[in-house]
Order: structure tokens, then sequence, then C-alpha cells
């Protein structure tokens, strides 16, 4: 049936084909950095994500952006046969994605992805976790208090983690990808930060997890959003990276 179909491709066409095969012959090498989680137990879904990244990069040198991330990850999910949610309720805020991975529970995710310059090995960066338009208007510590300690609670009760796709660059052209995953547990420590820490127009909070500094949470008055800085990958979980050649 594909012979078929392809007898009735134009040469334009069976060029496009040629390079697309080509592109899946030489996938990235997949390296898993934690086996046993509940991505990396699934060679389809590592198997897939790989491909995809292989056809990208068939006919661009630019990185995987965020909605190719996102449909690429939902693909690679169908591939596996987990049950995803296709379109999260609109009432169901910050999340992208919910998919159960077999048996497991279903996890509710936020999809992010960065390709920055000088990517560090050791700690991740969220330009925007999420809008908070209403940081302009909060003049009082009182009130950035209130406001931020009920916008991270309404984020931890809709999201389980944070998935970040990360493409390190070698002279400009993405080289290695790594899948990070983020548990929202590590913003936990809002709900205790003291007042004096909302003095300021722009606090920063840090996020301690058993007496170590695990991110820090900063709110960006000038572009009203929630940036969250010097994430520790050793409080994360780095599941897999694809390295080309």
């Amino acid at each position: 049936e594909l012979k078929a179909e392809l007898d009735t491709f134009s040469p334009a066409k069976i060029a496009f084909v040629a390079t697309v095969v080509q592109s899946l012959s030489d996938p990235p090498r997949t390296d898993i950095r934690k086996q046993g989680t509940w991505l990396t137990r699934s060679p389809e879904w590592l198997e897939y994500f790989g491909l995809a990244l292989s056809v990208h990069h068939g006919s661009t040198a630019e990185p995987l952006g965020l909605t190719a991330f996102e449909t690429v990850f939902r693909n690679a999910c169908r591939a596996a046969n987990w049950k995803i949610e296709e379109s999260p309720s609109p009432t169901r805020r910050f999340v992208d994605l919910v998919v159960a991975a077999g048996s497991k529970p279903e996890k509710r995710l936020s999809l992010k992805s960065t390709a920055a310059k000088n990517l560090s090995e050791t700690t991740a960066h969220i330009s925007k976790l999420t809008e908070a338009a209403w940081i302009q208007d909060a003049r009082m510590a009182k009130d950035r208090r209130a406001r931020i300690r009920r916008l991270f609670r309404e984020y931890r009760q809709a999201v389980d983690a944070v998935m970040m796709l990360r493409a390190f660059r070698k002279e400009g052209v993405p080289n290695r990808y790594q899948l990070l995953e983020i548990p929202t547990l590590l913003f936990a420590a809002v709900q205790e930060a003291p007042l004096s820490v909302f003095q300021r127009d722009a606090p920063s909070i840090n996020c301690v997890i058993r007496g170590k500094l695990a991110a820090v949470i900063a709110i960006d008055r000038s572009d009203a959003k929630i940036t969250v800085k010097r994430i520790q990958l050793s409080s994360c979980t780095v599941h897999a990276e694809w390295h080309r050649t």
C-alpha cells in the first residue's frame, strides 16, 4: 500500500520523502539519565520523541520550539498508547496536558522549552512560569504576600510538574536535548515565606527543600510575570537526553 501510494507521487514529493527517510535513518542517540521513570519505562515514547527530533532537524537547524515540543510530546504519548486529555478544560488553569502512562495515575503537566545560550549543567531557568498582571497594583507587602500565596496554592493544585525541554547548542546549532521534570513541590516554600520578603515591589522567594536551596521564585514586576531561577537539577528528574551528531 505504501509503495502504491509512493508511485503516485511527483518527483518533488519523492525528494521530500527521501529527505525524511534519510533523517529517520540517523536518529539522535538516546541517553536515559534515570532508569525506571514513568517516561523512561516506555521505549516507544523515547523512540518516537527521538525520531521526531530527527525529522525536525532534517529540514532546519533551529531548535524545537515550544509549540512543536507540545505537539511532539502529545504524539509520543499517543505512540506509547497512553491516555491523554486532548484539550484541558478551560477552567483548568496552568495545565497544558493531562496524561496517564499505562496504569499510573494521571499527571497534570505544564510544558516549557528553552534554547537559551550557555545553559547550565546544574541549574535550570523558567523565564515565565505564569502571568501575574495584578502585581502592578499590589502596593502593600501584605497584599503581595496574599496574592502570591493564592497564586501558588492554585498553581500547585492544578499542576503536578513542569516538563521542560532544554536545547543545548554547539556553534549555534542544537546538538543535545534534555528532558527535565520539575516538581511543583519546590514551590511549597511560598506559603511559609515571612512578610519581610514581600516588602520589595519585586520580591524573590527562596525555595528550600531539606535545608538546601532548590530554586528561587522572582516576581518580575516590569513584565508582570513569575520567573523561577536557579532551579537545582538535583531537586528534579532528568529523564533522558538526545545527542545529535
